[in-house]
C-alpha cells in the first residue's frame, strides 16, 4: 500500500476512534457484559484495524467491522486467559441472533448501524438505573458513554477527580453486582427514569460547548452528540422538559458560529456578530420552548431555554429584554436552587441596574466554598469590578480566575483583560 493509502487509512481511523468510538463501546459492552472487557475489546478493534485496513481496505461499515473485531478479540482473550468461563460459555452459546443484529448473510452477522446507535441510549439508561446512586449515574455515564475523562467530569461537577473516579468505580460495580439490564426502559418506565439521562445529556452539551481544559473552547463531537441524544429521547417520549433540553441546546448552539474568532479567541455574547447565528436552529428551539411553556407541565430545562430564546430574539445586545432574563433567573431559582444560577442572575440584574447592583450579590455569593473554585465566578467579579472603575481590584480578581481555569482560550482571554486594566493604569 501506498504512503497516500496508508495516510487516508490512519485519518479514517483517526476520525472513527474521535467520531464512534463510544457508540462502538457502548455495542461491545451490550455483546460481551462488561465494562473493562468492552475497553480492551475496542483498543484492540482499532489496533486491528489499524493493521488489516492498510492490507484489505476500509470496509463499507467501519463501525461495524469495529464491532465484529473486538467482539472475537475478547473472545481469544478470554481463551488465552483461561478464565471468566462462564461468560466465555454464554458469548460461544448463545448465535449473535437477536433482532438488532443484522444478518446480510450466513457467513457475516455484523451489527446493524442504528443498533450501534441505539446501544448508546441503552448504555445511558444502564448508568442511570434506579438502584445506582444519583450522584454516581451521571458521572458514571460521562464516563462510560461519551469518553469524558475523569477530570473532566470532576471540573463539571467542582469536585475532585479522586471523588469522580471514586463514584465511576462504584457504578460499574453496582451494574455488575445488581445484574443492571442493558436496555431502554419501557413506556411506563421512562417518566421516573429520564431525569438523570438528561442531565447526562446537558452536561454533555456544556463539556463540548465549553471544554473544561485544552486548546480549544467547543468540542464540537460532544455538543453534536449531545443533540443527537436528546432528539432520540424525544421520540421515545414527547415529554416537556425534553423539548426544552433540546431547544436549550439548539439556541445555545445557534451561536457558535460567532463565539470564537478566526484565532479560536473566544468572543463574549455582547459582542458577537449576531448576522453569524444559526436562524434555523433559533427557529427550531423558539418552536420548542413555545410548545413546552404551553403545556405548563415544564421546569429547570425549559426556562434555561426560554432565557436562551430571549437572547436570541434580541437583534443587538443593547435590544436584550435583560429585566425578562432576571425574572426567569428567579423562576429558575425556585425550582432549582444553584449558586451558578444566582450567578447568572447577578450577570442580568448588573446590565438592568448597573455593576454596583451586581457586584452586591456576586460578593455575597463568594462567601460561598462551592463558588471559590469556580473560575468564572471571578472572572464576573473582575468584570464588574472593571465596570465599575474599581479596576486594581479587578486584576486581582481576573488574575484569580486565571488560576482557576484550565481552558487555553479563556486563559488567553483573562490576559488580555489583564493587559487593558494595566494599561489603563
Amino acid at each position: 500500500m501506498t504512503n497516500d493509502s496508508n495516510d487516508r487509512v490512519q485519518k479514517e481511523i483517526d476520525d472513527l476512534y474521535r467520531n464512534q468510538a463510544r457508540k462502538v463501546y457502548a455495542t461491545l459492552i451490550r455483546l460481551l457484559g462488561d465494562f473493562e472487557l468492552a475497553e480492551e475489546a475496542l483498543h484492540d478493534a482499532f489496533s486491528a484495524a489499524l493493521t488489516q485496513w492498510r492490507q484489505e481496505g476500509i470496509p463499507d461499515n467501519p463501525s461495524a467491522w469495529l464491532v465484529s473485531a473486538g467482539r472475537f478479540k475478547a473472545i481469544d482473550h478470554l481463551r488465552r486467559q483461561k478464565r471468566q468461563g462462564e461468560i466465555l460459555s454464554e458469548l460461544l452459546e448463545s448465535p449473535i441472533d437477536s433482532p438488532v443484529i443484522s444478518k446480510s448473510s450466513e457467513d457475516s452477522r455484523e451489527p446493524d448501524a442504528d443498533v450501534i446507535e441505539d446501544d448508546q441510549l441503552r448504555l445511558i439508561f444502564t448508568c442511570c438505573h434506579p438502584a445506582i446512586d444519583p450522584k454516581v449515574q451521571v458521572a458514571l455515564t460521562l464516563r462510560e458513554v461519551c469518553g469524558l475523562t475523569t477530570e473532566e467530569i470532576a471540573s463539571a461537577f467542582l469536585t475532585t477527580p479522586s471523588t469522580m473516579a471514586q463514584r465511576i468505580v462504584r457504578g460499574k460495580a453496582k451494574i455488575r453486582d445488581a445484574r443492571i439490564p442493558f436496555q431502554i426502559p419501557s413506556q411506563s418506565e421512562l417518566p421516573d427514569r429520564i431525569e438523570s439521562a438528561l442531565s447526562v445529556i446537558y452536561l454533555v452539551y456544556n463539556e463540548g460547548y465549553s471544554a473544561s481544559a485544552g486548546e480549544h473552547v467547543i468540542r464540537c463531537e460532544l455538543t453534536a452528540e449531545a443533540i443527537r441524544l436528546a432528539r432520540l429521547i424525544l421520540s421515545l417520549l414527547p415529554d416537556a422538559e425534553v423539548s426544552g433540553l433540546l431547544a436549550l441546546m439548539l439556541l445555545t448552539e445557534s451561536r457558535r458560529p460567532a463565539r470564537t474568532d478566526s484565532d479560536g479567541d473566544i468572543v463574549l455574547l455582547e459582542a458577537q456578530d449576531r448576522t453569524l447565528w444559526d436562524a434555523s436552529l433559533i427557529q427550531e428551539g423558539i418552536a420548542l420552548v413555545q410548545s413546552a411553556l404551553g403545556t405548563r407541565d415544564f421546569g429547570y430545562y425549559t426556562i434555561q431555554a426560554a432565557i436562551a430564546a430571549v437572547h436570541a430574539q434580541a437583534p443587538d445586545a443593547d435590544s436584550t429584554d435583560w429585566q425578562q432574563i432576571v425574572s426567569l433567573y428567579s423562576l429558575l431559582l425556585q425550582v432549582a436552587p444553584s449558586p451558578v444560577i444566582e450567578l447568572n442572575q447577578a450577570v442580568a440584574v448588573a446590565m438592568c441596574e448597573g455593576p454596583q447592583a451586581g457586584l452586591v450579590l456576586v460578593e455575597r455569593l463568594l462567601t460561598q466554598k462551592v463558588l471559590q473554585q469556580y473560575h468564572l465566578t471571578y472572572a464576573t467579579y473582575g468584570e464588574l469590578l472593571s465596570r465599575a472603575g474599581r479596576n486594581q481590584e479587578a486584576i486581582a480578581a481576573f488574575e484569580h480566575a486565571l488560576s482557576l481555569t484550565q481552558q487555553v482560550p479563556e486563559q488567553r482571554i483573562l490576559k488580555r483583560k489583564l493587559a487593558e486594566l494595566s494599561s489603563s493604569k
